[in-house]
């Protein structure tokens, strides 16, 4: 399978051998194009280049790019995992038939609605962003009779070489809980006293259209010294973490996005050095 995107003799843009000017000329505009090749050959890179350099990984597929039903048979015939950040996304998943044993429910500012639709629907992983969810998603899990695995987003202080409105890495970000100033530990004793949440490991997201792979070997050497300082501290070993995405995509010529191949061996080198 090629890369399926191209300009014609024209100057057209062609998406999976279709002209897009004649598509408009068909349907109209605005006119959202999904080619399926080219989704395909993106998740099994990212699979090829994981089965390659780091056996034990999990591709996650973000549905706030795109999520409608036939996305997520997409993704789950690809083998991914599926994140997703509303109930409205979560809806979606499951009336797909995704399997709820891989989809983790993300999301910064979760209803205790969505909070208990994810606790009946059964998703792997939440996570969490807040003390306030901690204490929310244990309560409601209780009388569930569940015992709900969550990740801790952690803020990891990497600034990424990105524009300013969509860093989420740094130590100002609204987003998650600061290792510097204690808030992330406290937060880690929080969760292993809760009675129906279990704490499984952490997620970090330093931010999106990033081209340089070394913002992300940064997050993961802190990542890395924050759950070595955890495990002295409270006896807690992480089994899991979720670095987070964030690769940049071409939006004008001057973009260099990174191959899939590049950023899981550079991310693989990180995790086992």
């Amino acid at each position: 399978m090629q890369e399926t995107m191209t300009v014609n003799e024209k100057g057209h843009l062609v998406i999976g051998g279709c002209d897009v000017v004649d598509l408009v000329r068909e349907f109209g505009t605005p006119l959202y194009v999904v080619d399926e090749d080219q989704v395909r050959l993106q998740c099994r890179k990212y699979l090829r280049a994981f089965a390659k350099h780091y056996a034990n990984g999990e591709v996650i597929y973000a549905g706030k790019a795109l999520l409608n039903v036939a996305m997520c048979r997409l993704i789950d015939e690809e083998g991914l995992s599926l994140d997703v950040v509303s109930g409205g996304e979560l809806y979606t998943a499951v009336r797909a038939g995704f399997p709820r044993e891989r989809i983790y429910f993300h999301g910064n500012n979760k209803s205790s609605d969505e909070l208990r639709m994810g606790i009946e629907y059964g998703v792997r992983r939440f996570v969490v962003d807040s003390l306030q969810e901690l204490y929310e998603l244990n309560r409601l899990a209780r009388p569930a009779d569940k015992k709900v695995g969550i990740y801790l987003r952690i803020t990891p202080g990497v600034e990424a070489h990105t524009h300013h409105y969509i860093r989420t890495g740094q130590r100002d970000s609204k987003f998650g809980f600061d290792i510097t100033d204690g808030v992330a530990l406290h937060a880690v004793r929080e969760a292993l006293a809760c009675d129906s949440v279990v704490l499984s490991g952490f997620h970090c997201h330093i931010g999106s259209q990033i081209f340089d792979v070394e913002p992300f070997r940064q997050a993961v050497n802190v990542m890395f010294d924050f759950m070595h300082d955890v495990r002295a501290a409270t006896g807690f070993t992480a089994a899991e973490l979720d670095v987070g995405g964030g690769m940049g995509i071409r939006y004008t010529e001057s973009d260099t996005p990174l191959e899939p191949e590049v950023y899981v061996r550079e991310l693989a080198a990180a995790v086992l050095t």
